[in-house]
């Protein structure tokens, strides 16, 4: 059996199949991403919950996998060289597991740096910019009289999702024909925006038909709507 006890998280979430990935996340729209990796690449893992209501991410236990204590992080028992691995940051789980696995990146070099140009476009400014929306759309900061901080991300979200749609014009996803990373990095947060923020008239989503229409279709992968609830 699959010795992680070199992991200090496993004592405080115990692995009942620890030959299997571990993911350590909520159903975020940073924890969605590898979660819907996961789905797509049907490699076996197991979810445990990190519940933000009792500052999990914030334990030691935690912090001993992710000092930056958010989530997603994982433990991988057949790590490179075949030893135990840990890893956060959502963007470095996406091509760690498309590594592992071959699917979803690019073999050739110029296609490969096409998707994790994306990738990285999502993490500087899809993912920040979104989540300041729903902060002051949404929660404490909706209560602030002065709705400057507020319109500002509003605006940079709008522009963030005119270059998508200009992007994916003619296109069916981000790197054309065919499904990557750069697309299973953004469709969580894009549902986040419309749906659990609540900001799709705020942005005027509409606008942008070829997200919408991109949208759509990621929606419609089992493997996605699988993923937008995991951990349960």
């Amino acid at each position: 059996m699959t010795d992680l006890s070199a992991f200090p998280i496993t004592a405080r979430w115990p692995a009942q199949h620890p030959d299997r990935l571990q993911l350590y996340s909520l159903p975020t729209p940073n924890g969605v991403k590898v979660s819907i990796m996961l789905e797509e690449t049907g490699l076996p893992y197991e979810a445990h919950r990190i519940d933000f209501a009792k500052d999990d991410q914030k334990s030691p236990a935690f912090l001993s996998l992710n000092p930056n204590g958010k989530i997603p992080a994982i433990v991988d028992p057949d790590g490179p060289g075949g030893a135990p691995f840990g890893l956060f940051e959502s963007g470095a789980i996406l091509l760690y597991l498309a590594d592992k696995t071959g699917r979803f990146v690019p073999i050739d070099p110029a296609g490969r740096w096409q998707a994790i140009q994306w990738v990285m476009f999502q993490m500087g400014g899809v993912g920040p910019m979104f989540g300041q929306v729903g902060f002051f759309h949404k929660f404490a900061g909706k209560d602030l009289e002065d709705k400057r901080p507020r319109d500002r991300y509003v605006a940079e979200a709008a522009r963030l999702l005119a270059v998508m749609d200009t992007a994916l014009a003619g296109k069916t996803w981000f790197l054309g024909d065919d499904y990557s990373i750069a697309d299973i990095s953004m469709l969580g947060w894009v549902n986040g925006l419309v749906g659990f923020y609540n900001a799709g008239d705020l942005v005027g989503f509409e606008r942008f038909g070829n997200v919408g229409a991109w949208f759509e279709r990621g929606l419609a992968r089992p493997a996605v709507q699988r993923g937008l609830t995991i951990p349960g």
